[in-house]
């Protein structure tokens, strides 16, 4: 609370403990010096054996150091968020702005059609006006089977939605949901329904999974639906026209579900492709999504999820309101970043997929210096901001919450309309990947993204709940891990030899601790040679019998043990 009496929309806290976690840092920096130390101090005399793999050892010592420091902007200012949703509900209940879902997929085989409506269907039963929600899914392999899927999944959505609010269900994805309770544990009339709602699910999800089986639909089922014939010129999932379909038209006084209750609305794209055009992987996917959006539900604030994460948490949506929303500190705010949380971690996490450092410590340390990184999935972005708007620190920034436009245009006709909007020749000669939307020509377009909208002068923030908001997937092979893991330090190092790098580009336009935070991230790759230098040289100078490191018997010892398990 401030002292004109304005309640926020959220807090933040500092975390506890700083300045003593800052004492403790400083002691290891004096045992990382006093190591330096001992190695220029015994330097072998020239000619002497083990002097040149002495200085790399001093080299290599001299990086973990640079790189221990470049990790402490994570650590060093963490703070916490706290949302007050009753607020925002007395303020703006009935002026809450419109919100697109974006899900992305783009392999059947890898992300089963089952798997991507259960997230599909724990959004669009969010607790939140449905007249101003809609749902967009990115189908880029273009498979019948996927969108097949989701037509299932409108149909069940008529009953799953009012089912979910009837008793407050988490989590709104019916197969977590399922999988999370007992019906012994509920009173016999709640139970009535719930071996209902699971009947109808079962069905559904019997009928996708014996499609997907067989890799092909029913002529009887091809028939029943206009949008089927969209794929009469689908050549490969590399070469097809652009092919949208209104599932469920949220403008459509006839969209209810089984309790007469509107539906939100449910859109199916599968932008268009061909061979000699590049695509552009998951961002050109989002900018389709983006323009599409804007010319049939236009929301101003954009969610994006991976199509393995589900909702797990209905009331995530107003959280993240609470942030763009307060009139005081929301102007400033692009975009809010929640955790990547995980439901098929290991006992041991042998490959640490969870990203349990990333998520507890480091997100939050960097949104004490203006901010997380975009990571790609779980995040809710403003439209225009994405849509290229520039800060200024005279001009309202603020959210601006326009009124539902009237509608003419029937839904076919909207889909026809839109149709340009997914082509793969509409971004020739315009500013898209550039100046608007997600950027181009990196593997990690989300970072780059994000680097470049703080870059602005716009802020980020990390809500980290404590109900989970979204649940995934995580790799758990090491081939899973090694591929994922390439991706991630290629993109990164990418970023810092690019004109977006970090270290020039983002000089004086963000806080020096974030700066610190993206330059740790971009060095990832580069780490791995000091790293190996220094467990296979030393190992092979102990067979020789040449000491490298200090006796045990010898003060020069401590600083090293201080350091190895501090």
């Amino acid at each position: 609370m401030e002292n004109d009496g304005y309640l926020h929309l959220f807090e933040t806290k500092r975390a506890k403990g700083r300045a003593l976690y800052r004492v403790f840092a400083g002691s290891i920096f004096v045992g990382i010096c006093l190591i330096w130390a001992f190695r220029v101090i015994h330097l072998p005399r020239q000619g002497d054996d083990g002097r040149l793999v002495w200085i790399g050892l001093l080299a290599a010592e001299l990086w973990f150091g640079f790189y221990w420091f470049l990790t402490q902007a994570h650590r060093w200012n963490l703070v916490y968020r706290h949302t007050f949703k009753d607020r925002l509900s007395q303020r703006y209940e009935y002026e809450l702005p419109r919100v697109d879902i974006f899900v992305c997929t783009a392999d059947p085989a890898i992300e089963p059609p089952m798997m991507v409506i259960n997230t599909v269907l724990s959004v669009m039963a969010y607790d939140y006006p449905p007249e101003k929600l809609s749902v967009y899914l990115s189908d880029d392999a273009g498979s019948h089977l996927t969108f097949y899927a989701l037509l299932e999944a409108s149909q069940f959505a008529k009953y799953w939605i009012p089912f979910c609010k009837k008793f407050n269900v988490e989590p709104r994805s019916p197969a977590a949901y399922f999988d999370s309770i007992s019906v012994s544990d509920h009173d016999s009339k709640q139970a009535k329904e719930i071996a209902i709602i699971k009947k109808l699910y079962e069905d559904m999800k019997n009928q996708i999974e014996n499609a997907v089986k067989l890799g092909r639909l029913p002529e009887e089922v091809q028939l029943r639906h206009k949008g089927f014939s969209q794929w009469d010129s689908y050549a490969s999932r590399n070469d097809h026209d652009t092919i949208l379909q209104i599932l469920i038209d949220g403008k459509d006084p006839k969209a209810k579900d089984n309790e007469g209750c509107l539906l939100p609305s449910l859109v199916y794209l599968a932008r268009e492709k061909r061979p000699h055009c590049s695509h552009n992987f998951k961002a050109g996917a989002m900018n389709a999504l983006i323009r599409v959006s804007s010319e049939i539900s236009n929301g101003q604030i954009i969610l994006n999820l991976d199509c393995d994460m589900y909702s797990n948490n209905s009331l995530a949506v107003r959280d993240a309101l609470c942030f763009f929303m307060d009139e005081k500190k929301g102007q400033e705010i692009a975009y809010v970043q929640f955790p990547q949380n995980f439901e098929n971690i290991t006992k041991n996490e042998l490959y640490s997929s969870s990203l349990r450092v990333i998520s507890q410590v480091e997100f939050h340390g960097l949104d004490g210096y203006g901010g997380p990184l975009y990571v790609g999935t779980g995040c809710f972005h403003r439209r225009d901001i994405l849509g290229g708007r520039k800060f200024s620190r005279e001009a309202d920034n603020g959210l601006q919450i326009a009124k539902d436009r009237e509608r003419e245009e029937t839904a076919q006709v909207l889909e026809e309309k839109s149709k340009v909007l997914a082509s793969c020749n509409y971004e020739e000669k315009t500013e898209w990947g550039k100046e608007m939307g997600l950027k181009y020509g990196c593997p990690v377009e989300d970072v780059i993204t994000g680097l470049s909208i703080q870059c602005q002068g716009w802020k980020s923030v990390y809500f980290n709940p404590e109900r989970k908001a979204f649940i995934g997937v995580a790799t758990t092979t090491l081939a899973q891990i090694l591929v994922q893991h390439k991706r991630w330090s290629e993109g990164d190092f990418q970023i810092l030899l690019s004109k977006y790098s970090p270290a020039w580009y983002a000089n004086g336009k963000i806080s020096l601790g974030l700066q610190l935070g993206y330059c740790c991230y971009c060095f990832w790759a580069s780490n791995c040679l000091a790293v190996l230098y220094y467990s296979i040289v030393p190992s092979l100078y102990l067979l020789r019998g040449t000491p490298l490191f200090p006796q045990f018997s010898s003060l020069w010892f401590l600083p090293f043990a201080y350091v190895a398990i501090s």
